[in-house]
Parts: structure tokens; C-alpha cells; sequence
């Protein structure tokens, strides 16, 4: 099963003029929402996305913006401090 997350990447941009096709957002990322084809990066997988930040901290070309702390990790976040999930659902459902 593959997790999705509540606004699904929507704040994830990916400038693929600016990208030098390093493959550093391809290693970071914990869900495989990007790939490198044809020497740039995509974007293949915007669902799995919790814009978390982590390729956008790491692209040295700057080509990836993404607004940490508004999709499922925060969330999470939320969740383990309350002791509930943080999204509103009942966990089974899926979305988180």
C-alpha cells in the first residue's frame, strides 16, 4: 500500500529549467515522488508528497520549492504530540 497524503504536493514546485539533473531530490526523498529523466528531474509521484522539504533544502540549483509544514507532516507532527491523528481521519481510511 502506498501512502497519500492530504493536499498531495500541491505546494511542490519543480523549476525544471533551473535543474542541473544531479539526482539529489531523487535521493532524499522518503516517497519517491521525484525521477530523473533525460537528464532533469520530474516530478512522477505527487501524491506520495507530505512536503517535508527535504529536496528543496538539498537542491543546489534551487529549483524545487515546496511550503513545509502544511501537508501530512504536519500532520504527523500534530498527531504525535496529541496522541490522534492530526489530518481528521480514522487511520484506516488511507489518506494518512
Amino acid at each position: 500500500m502506498r501512502l497519500r497524503y492530504i493536499l498531495a504536493g500541491r505546494s511542490l514546485i519543480l523549476d525544471s529549467g533551473r535543474c542541473v539533473g544531479c539526482g539529489l531530490c531523487v535521493d532524499v526523498c522518503p516517497h519517491a515522488v521525484f525521477a530523473v529523466d533525460v537528464g532533469k528531474a520530474a516530478v512522477v509521484d505527487r501524491e506520495a508528497c507530505m512536503e517535508c522539504g527535504a529536496c528543496m533544502r538539498n537542491c543546489p540549483a534551487g529549483a524545487i520549492e515546496v511550503r513545509t509544514g502544511e501537508g501530512c507532516a504536519a500532520s504527523v507532527i500534530k498527531g504525535l504530540l496529541t496522541g490522534k491523528p492530526g489530518c481528521g481521519c480514522d487511520g484506516d481510511s488511507g489518506c494518512c
